[in-house]
């Protein structure tokens, strides 16, 4: 009997670490949020003319856009207004 819970514990505790290794290695979910990013730390899309990330002229530029975590990005404000979803 003794030997029977000693192999369920070890089970169990197995179970749990495998369980916590697995939710550390998970990562929240992103959504691009325009309108956030300060000049030069956009992390895509600043329109014609710019390579991509960093390419940001002035700060929380429309058309530019920050990865944050999914459903941040609208509650995020700025002196031009909240983030968007979508290009201003």
């Amino acid at each position: 009997m003794k030997f029977a819970n000693a192999a369920l514990a070890a089970t169990l505790a197995s179970s749990l670490l495998s369980g916590a290794a697995l939710a550390a290695d998970a990562k929240p979910a992103m959504e691009k949020c325009y309108g956030v990013a300060t000049a030069g730390h956009n992390d895509c899309a600043a329109g014609a003319g710019t390579s991509c990330a960093g390419t940001s002229k002035v700060d929380y530029q429309g058309n530019a856009w920050k990865l944050v975590k999914a459903g941040t990005c609208v509650t995020i404000k700025t002196p031009k207004g909240n983030g968007s979803l979508t290009p201003r």
